[in-house]
């Protein structure tokens, strides 16, 4: 693994917009960054991020099972208990997963280590599946970078296939949602909107303040028709709180995200995974806060919410002195506490590794690099590539 300065693109953001790119630049600081790119080893791609993270897969798996059988475990993760049944009723049925990312440490000198899994609403799919592809081509073809590189990224058909087969056994209609005033995340909703019209779907696209009920119960969008299937970027815990969350179980509509995600979306998981397999090698210690084991954790650690998006309010620690931090509004339903992970670190910069799944099958990596530890919302994106 190795981080290889670049000369950008004269012209980048023109290159970047023609793909429909529009948020390369976020408050006037730049989030895509090609003043540089990642190198791996085809070995560290296969060894060291995807076959970890198709075992974590396993693992959650393995822990849903744990959890839906214990209302200990449901409480500590602080769902609220009215909708216990309803994410019961979903994993019973099967109901299928679209994409997650897992975030990692690695920096090529030991085994990746989960940090956490945004398994609900994870963005920067986009740049990760299209525009990184993109860059890789051009890269290649004016010299930049050798020919015969390649790149950990099959996003783009994993996501069209995924989309076919949610629209089995018969064609039905879709709407996509998120929340306005976000260019992130309606562009990551217009993205996944043409990856389900690729795959022949009717792919409708309505805001989330938009969304209402019919009289019989069903979720509508702003021309009163009826929702049959929805995917959300929108939380689950948000959704629970809603004033027609009493709605949804009865709302006879397939979610993507499913219900079931609502588990492994929360930093509770992290403590929960290390319970289940203390010492597994890409998993760290982690506690709730409040356990008595967390004294046993290293001087040098992390609090984080359950609840937490894009690193808010998570706060770095060594020997009690916080040594980096987000603000933000999370916190309410309690924290969890893991040790700290050493962060692959070039010329000041830290990089954490964000490895997708698609219909939980590991299929494409993505880099975000901060100047300090916490990885946040402004943190920029660089791209990758296999060596030849």
């Amino acid at each position: 693994m190795r981080r290889i300065k670049l000369a950008p693109r004269p012209n980048w953001q023109a290159e970047v917009e023609r793909l429909g790119f529009a948020f390369h630049t976020i408050d006037g600081e730049t989030y895509w960054d090609e003043s540089a790119a990642y190198a791996f080893t085809l070995e560290e791609i296969e060894r060291d991020i995807e076959a970890p993270t198709g075992a974590i897969e396993q693992l959650c798996f393995a822990f849903i099972e744990r959890a839906l059988g214990s209302e200990e475990i449901l409480t500590k993760l602080a769902i609220p208990d009215m909708h216990w049944q309803f994410i019961r009723d979903s994993w019973q049925r099967g109901d299928r997963n679209l994409y997650g990312r897992l975030d990692l440490a690695y920096d090529g000198k030991g085994p990746a280590k989960l940090l956490e899994y945004n398994a609900d609403t994870p963005t920067a799919l986009f740049e990760s599946s299209v525009v990184q592809w993109d860059w890789l081509e051009q890269a290649m073809a004016r010299d930049a970078l050798p020919a015969g590189c390649d790149q950990f990224n099959s996003l783009h058909e994993r996501l069209i296939a995924a989309f076919g087969a949610l629209r089995q056994p018969s064609p039905y209609r879709l709407h996509l949602t998120c929340v306005q005033n976000s260019n992130e995340d309606k562009g990551t909703v217009d993205y996944l909107q043409d990856c389900a019209v690729q795959a022949g779907l009717d792919a409708r696209f309505t805001y989330i303040e938009e969304i209402g009920l019919l009289t019989d119960g069903r979720f509508c969008d702003g021309s009163n028709v009826a929702i049959e299937t929805l995917f959300k970027l929108y939380p689950w815990e948000w959704l629970f709180r809603e004033n027609y969350a009493n709605a949804l179980a009865g709302a006879q509509c397939q979610f993507v995200e499913p219900p079931w995600k609502a588990i492994l979306s929360n930093k509770g998981l992290l403590a929960c995974l290390w319970e289940m397999e203390a010492g597994h090698p890409n998993l760290l210690p982690a506690f709730f806060e409040g356990d008595p084991r967390c004294a046993s954790l290293s001087p040098r650690h992390v609090r984080k919410p359950l609840y937490s998006r894009e690193g808010a309010n998570i706060e770095l620690f060594e020997r009690g002195k916080v040594l980096d931090s987000d603000d933000g509004p999370y916190g309410a339903e309690g924290h969890i506490l893991q040790d700290a992970a050493t962060l692959a670190s070039f010329d000041g910069n830290y990089a954490v590794l964000g490895s997708w799944l698609v219909a939980s099958e590991p299929c494409g990596l993505c880099i975000r690099e901060d100047t300090t530890p916490i990885t946040k919302n402004t943190s920029r994106f660089l791209p990758h590539y296999i060596e030849p």
